[in-house]
């Protein structure tokens, strides 16, 4: 089974130098070289760091030093590492929006009552961008937490945030995405594809079963701002042998549909 590290590239093509003068292509070689550590090279030497961004020696040299003066990155020998003080830019992030502080109580309530996990995520380019998770057991052989990426075509946070789009704009998600059978169940064509993204728009919510793994089961809702758009997504994922969908359904969705109202509503009420 992949990663999430290996489900995109070090540096998205959409990340590559880009003409114009509001462009800092510095700036964007030093994040380039920040995202090409991961939990599959979480140290790696100087010519290891240019290779997985495409830069040279020389360049890659300097933006680790940089980031080396700055705290954020540690050398030992020929190797180079992350500190956690890189956490600080996912964490303003985190906090300067009020929904991830007011989610997670109630995330935790709704775990208690299902006994199975629950976790947000927000859409990015093809993927979702995991920002809150309250785990209870080890449901999949992938390591998530705040900040992993999985393809949103075959999870049911992403569907439901597809769902959330403007037809053409999802029309240009669905061509960019590689649309790739992650399990015999994955769904791949792009036009059934969107027939099921335009059924979760219909119901309010999503449940997947087996595209993104073998054995797991999820299911997710919106997130809602004042002006009723899907800024996020809340989900409870299980084992389809202990959770089958007609379980899911039966149980779990009306406390899945409470619980991303109630963090809707508290969202709402401070912004």
């Amino acid at each position: 089974m992949t990663s999430p590290d290996d489900a995109s590239p070090a540096v998205p093509p959409s990340d590559k130098p880009r003409p114009g003068d509001t462009y800092v292509q510095s700036f964007a070689r030093g994040l380039s070289v920040i995202r090409s550590f991961s939990a599959k090279a979480p140290q790696q030497t100087l010519s290891e760091v240019a290779q997985r961004t495409g830069l040279t020696r020389a360049g890659a040299r300097r933006i680790l030093l940089t980031l080396e003066g700055l705290g954020y990155v540690e050398s030992q020998g020929r190797q180079f590492r992350l500190t956690p003080k890189i956490l600080d830019l996912g964490f303003a992030y985190l906090s300067s929006l009020p929904l991830w502080n007011l989610a997670e109580p109630v995330m935790e309530a709704l775990v208690e009552q299902v006994k199975e996990s629950s976790s947000a995520a927000v859409l990015e380019g093809a993927d979702i961008v995991y920002v809150l998770r309250v785990p209870t057991h080890k449901i999949m052989s992938i390591n998530l937490g705040i900040g992993s990426r999985l393809p949103a075509y075959c999870t049911s946070m992403g569907r439901t945030l597809l769902a959330g789009l403007a037809p053409d704009e999802l029309d240009q998600r669905i061509a960019s995405m590689a649309l790739t059978a992650r399990t015999p169940h994955t769904e791949t064509d792009p036009q059934r594809l969107k027939g099921l993204i335009a059924q979760v728009r219909r119901q309010g919510w999503s449940l997947v079963s087996q595209e993104l793994e073998e054995g797991l089961v999820s299911m997710s809702a919106p997130i809602r701002d004042r002006s009723g758009r899907s800024i996020a997504a809340l989900n409870i994922s299980g084992q389809v042998n202990r959770t089958p969908p007609a379980h899911m359904l039966e149980v779990f969705l009306p406390k899945l549909l409470e619980a991303a109202d109630t963090i809707s509503r508290l969202l709402q009420m401070k912004t």
